[in-house]
């Protein structure tokens, strides 16, 4: 249900007490034997509040000791890419990390403005890092003097709470081989006591840490990935809003450096986030797909031909018309692959396939097959689309919550993470070169393969039902037909590379779903579309709650 102050500014009730936040992270404890309280990577990292002892100095000693174990294990002895985002959080987290890896003699390598560093600034350092590097199984770099990366970021979730992500040499999250590990580990140290992590004090670690230029060095090689040209020669007016997040210094540094005519909308930073408007339960989130949180953006959409917003640590866009206001991720996505793959980027691959996850829209199976491409469907989770980015056999992979991210003109890789900020360039270039705006685009892909309804909503289970939900097999399923249709497709495997996808899709004609438990709440999410409307989508969504109970009670 959408809360009724959804959209509205945010009020003093509804910030967070930064001095108590950063207090708590310091002083409470874990239990070891909570799992509430242990350390768990989800797809982007450690994510939890200090407030409720899920993200605290023992949490991150722990985790960056075992992401130190686990790189000496793997042979990667070159230097460590640190950076950090704008969280309350972020900046003790950084500094206990900075503390490990100094007294266990990691080289580390630090903002060289002690700025904040978004996401894709820092899979980018680690991929020039190792350019040229010996490559091993899939092509992914291997053997000594490699570089690799932490982020401090929960990304978009809410001031209260902290995030700690690790990029190993390929730039791109780590999987979950490396997660378990490194999780298991930092479970292991914690119960210990924390015996076994080594620590200096910072003024050592931070005097024993190298300057880096992630602002520079990233924001000058952005023509090799964006036609920054074009985008100043049509004079596109381009208002980007940073949400407070890291990619504020980059933002005003883009519009200098290559001329655009470009305004940082709103160039705050604040940890409680007091300027943002609230999402759509209530809380202050930097969800830049949100229209709640993107309230204030979508207010001045007249003011610029192209208006974007990233989320804390930027590997997230959101992007405004002044014609079609707030762009569902989906409809940008396929917008992108039409025009990147329709011609902008003659020396990519042209087999190059087009990569995208299980609960994206089918819009995009659609414009690839209109376009001969061949489609790669893969699980949620950004690190399924590292093997093609790096190798160009996929020179773009996108998710359905706004990530993305593409090959450089000649069809090599530019970030092997999420990179909102050329997500959102991208933006201004379409409408530069062609004269229309992605939202225009987007309607004319809907008058020649249809207008899809799409949405996604929860569904109350219990610890033991998601257990068996991301457990199911295809024969689970009873059900032949779908909201009217013949079931075509029941998976429990992603088909564009047969990893489990943690839960089940059913596929029709003109319709599909899919259902994943929650990692954090006690619900299961449905993710919907239907090229039928907005009944039979609601049509689908109801019996799809039937078709999964049916499996979870079978």
């Amino acid at each position: 249900m959408t809360d009724p102050r959804a959209g509205q500014p945010a009020q003093p009730s509804d910030l967070v007490d930064v001095p108590h936040l950063v207090t708590a992270y310091y002083a409470l404890e874990p239990d070891p034997d909570d799992v509430s309280q242990q350390v768990v990577f989800g797809t982007s990292g450690h994510r939890g509040s200090s407030l409720k002892t899920a993200f605290n100095e023992a949490h991150i000693l722990a985790t960056t000791q075992a992401i130190v174990d686990y790189r000496r294990e793997q042979g990667f002895d070159g230097p460590l890419f640190l950076g950090r985002d704008t969280h309350g959080l972020s900046e003790p987290a950084w500094t206990t990390a900075l503390e490990v890896l100094g007294a266990n003699d990691v080289t580390v390598l630090v903002d060289a403005a002690d700025g904040w560093t978004p996401t894709p600034a820092v899979s980018h350092a680690i991929l020039r890092a190792n350019r040229g590097k010996v490559t091993g199984v899939d092509g992914m770099p291997s053997g000594a003097g490699l570089a690799d990366g932490i982020v401090v970021t929960p990304s978009h979730n809410p001031p209260t709470d902290g995030g700690f992500k690790y990029n190993p040499p390929h730039g791109g999250p780590a999987d979950s081989d490396a997660t378990k590990t490194i999780a298991a580990r930092a479970n292991e140290l914690i119960r210990g006591g924390l015996k076994d992590v080594k620590r200096i004090p910072f003024a050592r670690a931070r005097a024993g840490a190298t300057a880096y230029d992630f602002l520079g060095t990233y924001v000058d090689d952005l023509p090799s990935v964006v036609d920054v040209d074009k985008v100043r020669e049509a004079g596109i007016r381009i208002g980007a809003d940073p949400l407070g997040g890291a990619s504020v210094d980059y933002w005003g540094a883009i519009a200098e450096r290559h001329r655009l005519d470009l305004t940082v909308v709103n160039p705050l930073v604040d940890a409680t986030w007091r300027f943002m408007t609230l999402d759509w339960d209530g809380k202050i989130r930097m969800d830049c797909s949100s229209p709640y949180a993107m309230a204030s953006l979508i207010g001045r959409k007249d003011e610029y031909a192209i208006a974007t917003g990233n989320d804390a640590d930027a590997d997230r866009h959101g992007i405004v018309t002044p014609d079609g206001g707030l762009m569902n991720p989906n409809h940008y996505l396929s917008v992108a692959i039409q025009y990147l793959y329709g011609g902008a980027r003659p020396q990519w691959r042209e087999d190059g396939f087009v990569g995208k996850t299980l609960v994206s829209s089918s819009m995009i199976d659609r414009v690839a097959e209109d376009l001969g491409r061949r489609l790669v469907e893969v699980p949620v989770g950004f690190k399924w689309f590292v093997p093609g980015l790096l190798d160009g056999s996929g020179p773009f992979g996108g998710e359905e919550s706004a990530g993305a991210s593409f090959l450089r003109m000649d069809g090599s890789v530019w970030t092997t993470d999420k990179d909102g900020i050329i997500l959102a360039l991208l933006a201004s270039e379409i409408l530069a070169v062609t004269g229309r705006s992605p939202s225009e685009h987007y309607g004319e892909l809907t008058a020649k393969h249809g207008s899809p309804a799409y949405a996604r909503i929860d569904a109350p289970a219990d610890r033991e039902q998601k257990t068996r939900l991301a457990a199911l097999t295809p024969d689970a399923v009873s059900a032949e037909t779908l909201a009217g249709e013949p079931i075509t497709a029941k998976l429990t495997e992603a088909p564009g590379n047969g990893a489990p996808i943690g839960g089940l899709k059913v596929v029709t004609e003109s319709a599909w779903f899919a259902a994943r438990p929650s990692g954090t709440e006690d619900v299961y999410k449905i993710y919907a579309e239907s090229f039928k409307g907005e009944e039979h989508l609601a049509q689908v969504q109801a019996e799809a709650k039937d078709v999964v109970s049916a499996a979870l009670d079978g």
